[in-house]
Formats: structure tokens, C-alpha cells, sequence
């Protein structure tokens, strides 16, 4: 990497959550591949969360970023609940409502690093908008929104918000399903906390430098420019899709999280026979659910890995309150262990890498835009349900259809196929000359201008 550092530093602030901490992590180790200085915050517990789970080698720009523990007033951590009638994780509300302490903080680091630097870049969450909100008073310092999730599902949010049809520059299938009634609605998906939340972060973030997306133009480069220029409003700010964050080459040396068995039982299993089973950090599954994914993944005959684990609290590393006990059908394990049929984990998973791994050849997930864009990266993906039916149950003849579908079939062969293309531009476009390149190379630039 071409050496850009000089004196402009990065300041970069995650939501709280898994998937923003992961995300904000990933992209301050491309910064500081540069030659950047980049300083990441948060709370102690949420900082050491995102280092733990970090997808990204620890020898690679490490030096270049500094953590910053800032104090966070103690919060509720209550243990997820599998019958909130949102399936969107409230139980997180209170550590969001919390990130409000770190707006100090996050003030005095800014205006420390700007009596030193030509330049200070505060890169941050879309939904920490307020936690920011004092760094326009710092003359040499900008703000850029980092948005977290798919540029589609942004022109989505902005055209249902003011009432406005998808323009005619997209295709009319697309059109279609953004307009049907089966598309989804925050209202039903989510608290009236957390759309307040959402409110006011909106307040705080009309004015910013520009715009980074953990997106790809090979995959929706139409769709970043419709969103920026439904939000343009006269103005010229600039629009940068980087993605994917991820590392898009599985390394050759393992994480130290691979050591629980699923990696080395991997490397027994033929070319795509493997199936990928997570559904994120803030899904939380029925009883009811788990035993019908159980039956139909030993239904379908097909070697899986599957990570049964239960929903992140706010602070992880806290032991107060009962968790539930996440168990499948009585003697599935057991079962699963003699007819080598597939492993069960438990724990954190190493999901970048079994997704890049060889045997793996299918993906079943909540389609959280982390794991879009780590499985699209790698080339694999399946969806059981939709929208429509976001309150139901999959049964476990679904699944298993599904999994067949896809794992035992011409026409899962041919998904799987054009998946593998798709990987192949997205990862390509991370190379010298690609276009995510390209748009990274230019970001860096312009900050360092």
C-alpha cells in the first residue's frame, strides 16, 4: 500500500452492536493500511468485542489504530427473548440510549487530535449521528456518515419515507417488489424506541462531508447513485463504495477460533457438500424453530455446520441474568456425531473462513448485510422465507426442500454457479484496478488532501 499519512487522522465511532462494531473495525484496518493514524472508540467491554471477534489478522495494521475506553454509565444487559413480538433486538435499547454519554468524550478527542494535525476525520455510524454532533465546531476537522447497510435498502427507506416510486432507471421487477405491500415496513419489524432513536440521530446528521458504504458497485452501484442523488438536496457531497471490508481471501495461517473442531472437520468434506448455518448476532430463534431446523437439516441428508448460539446481550462479557439453553431435539447431537453428519457450534463462530472454505457450498441465513456481503464475497447463499411470512415458523419440510434444493439439484448446481461469478466481480474488484480499489484509493485521497 502506497503510504498517505501525513498529519490527518481518523477517528472512527461504531454503534454498539456486533455487526456496526465489526464493520467500523474492518474499515479502519483498510485506512490504516495507508499509513493513516487511525483512532477507534467506545466503551471498554465494546472495544474488547470487536478485537475478540475481529475477522482480520492481528498482525496486519494493528500499530495504526488506537482504541480509546471511554466511561459508559452501567446499563441493563438483559438476556434476549425469543417471545418479543419485535424480532428486531430490543433488549439492545439500552446500551444505544447510552452511546448519548460517549458525545463528551468523542468532543474532547477531536479537538485534542486537531491541535496537531492538519486535518481530523471523524468516520461514523449512521445512528451515532449524535454522538458527533459537536466536531463542526472544530475548524479543521469533518465528519463522514458511514452507513451500514445495503445502498438498496437506503433508497428503499428514502423513497417509503417521502411517498415517492422507485424511478424508472430501475428495473421493473425491482420496482415491483419495492412497491408490493409484501415489502417490509419498519413499523412492523421494529420497537417505537428504537424508530425514536432513529429520529434523532436523523436531526444530527443533515450536514456531513460525505458518505462510505460497506457495499460494492459490481453489485449495486445503480443503487448508491440513486440514493445520492435522492439525498443530494444541491449539494455535492461525495459518495464512496468500498466494499466488501471483509477480507475477500481466506488466510493461510487459521484464527485462533478455529481451534473448536469445525475447521479441521471442514477439511474431510468433498468440494461444496457443506451447508452454513448462522443467523447472526441479534436473531433469536423459538424453541419451535430450532427443532424444525434440526429435523429438516437431518432430513435433507446434507453435511452442515451450524452455529446454535443465543442472541448478544448489550455486554457480552456480562454474567448477570439467566440465559436460556439453546437445545435441538433431544439425541440430535449424538446423532449428528455418529453419522458424521455435520458439527454443532456453540460458541463464536469463524464465519469469514468457512465461507471461503471449499467444502462449503451453500449459506442459510437471517441475510443481515454482514453476512451478504461476506457470503457474496465467497459466493454462497440461500433464503427459506420471506418477508411476507416473517412472523411464521419454517417448517422443517421447507428446509429440508431448501437444502436439497440447493446442495442436491441441477438447478442448485446452476445457483451455486452464477453465485461463484458474482463472487469472483466482487472479489476482483478489491484488486489493484478494481473498482472497490479504486473508490478505497480515492476516499483515502480526498482525506488526505
Amino acid at each position: 500500500m502506497k503510504d498517505v499519512s501525513g498529519s490527518v487522522a481518523v477517528v472512527m465511532v461504531p454503534l454498539p452492536a456486533q455487526g456496526h462494531l465489526n464493520q467500523l473495525l474492518e474499515l479502519a484496518h483498510l485506512v490504516a493500511s495507508y499509513g493513516v493514524p487511525v483512532h477507534y472508540v467506545g466503551s471498554a467491554s465494546h472495544n474488547h468485542q470487536a478485537k475478540l471477534r475481529s475477522h482480520v489478522s492481528s498482525s496486519s495494521a494493528l500499530s495504526n489504530i488506537r482504541f480509546h475506553d471511554f466511561p459508559t454509565p452501567s446499563i441493563l444487559s438483559p438476556a434476549p427473548t425469543a417471545n418479543s413480538p419485535h424480532k428486531f433486538p430490543s433488549h439492545l435499547q439500552p446500551v444505544f440510549d447510552a452511546t448519548s454519554s460517549l458525545r463528551g468524550p468523542v468532543t474532547s478527542l477531536v479537538h485534542s487530535l486537531s491541535s496537531g494535525l492538519r486535518r481530523v476525520v471523524v468516520v461514523h455510524d449512521s445512528l451515532m449521528a449524535s454522538v458527533v454532533q459537536d466536531t463542526a465546531s472544530v475548524p479543521n476537522a469533518e465528519t463522514y456518515l458511514f452507513q451500514p447497510i445495503s445502498a438498496f435498502t437506503l433508497c428503499w427507506l428514502t423513497w417509503d419515507s417521502i411517498g415517492m416510486a422507485p424511478p424508472p432507471e430501475v428495473e421493473v421487477d425491482v420496482a415491483e417488489l419495492i412497491s408490493s405491500k409484501g415489502f417490509p415496513s419498519l413499523l412492523d419489524s421494529t420497537t417505537n424506541e428504537f424508530i425514536k432513536f432513529m429520529e434523532s440521530q436523523d436531526e444530527c446528521k443533515k450536514v456531513h462531508s460525505g458518505c462510505v458504504y460497506n457495499t460494492c458497485r459490481a453489485i449495486e452501484g445503480r443503487f448508491v447513485d440513486l440514493y445520492a442523488n435522492a439525498t443530494a438536496n444541491g449539494t455535492a457531497t461525495k459518495h464512496w463504495a468500498i466494499g466488501p471490508f471483509n477480507p475477500v481471501k481466506v488466510p493461510e495461517k487459521r484464527s485462533r477460533r478455529s481451534s473448536q473442531g469445525c475447521m479441521e472437520w471442514l477439511d474431510k468434506q468433498a468440494p461444496s457438500s457443506v451447508i452454513y448455518v448462522s443467523f447472526g448476532t441479534t436473531t433469536t430463534l423459538s424453541n419451535e424453530q430450532i427443532r424444525e431446523i434440526a429435523i429438516g437439516l437431518e432430513h435433507s441428508g446434507q453435511k452442515f455446520i451450524w452455529v446454535l448460539r443465543e442472541a448478544d446481550k448489550a455486554d457480552i462479557f456480562s454474567g448477570g441474568g439467566e440465559a436460556r439453553k439453546i437445545e435441538p431435539p433431544p439425541g440430535f447431537e449424538e446423532m449428528v456425531a455418529a453419522r458424521d453428519l455435520g458439527v454443532v457450534v456453540r460458541d463464536w463462530a469463524p464465519q469469514v473462513e468457512i465461507l471461503g472454505h471449499p467444502a462449503t457450498g451453500g449459506f442459510l441465513s437471517h441475510c443481515g448485510w454482514n453476512s451478504c456481503m461476506e457470503s457474496i464475497s465467497m459466493g454462497i447463499g440461500l433464503i427459506v422465507k420471506d418477508w411476507m411470512s416473517h412472523d411464521d415458523v419454517v417448517k422443517s419440510s421447507t428446509i429440508e426442500g431448501t437444502v436439497k434444493a440447493l446442495m442436491a439439484s441441477e438447478e442448485g448446481e446452476e445457483m451455486r454457479k452464477r453465485a461463484a461469478e458474482l463472487g469472483a466481480a466482487v472479489r476482483a474488484s478489491m484488486d489493484e484496478g478494481g473498482v472497490s480499489r479504486a473508490e478505497l484509493d480515492s476516499l483515502i485521497a480526498h482525506i488526505s488532501r
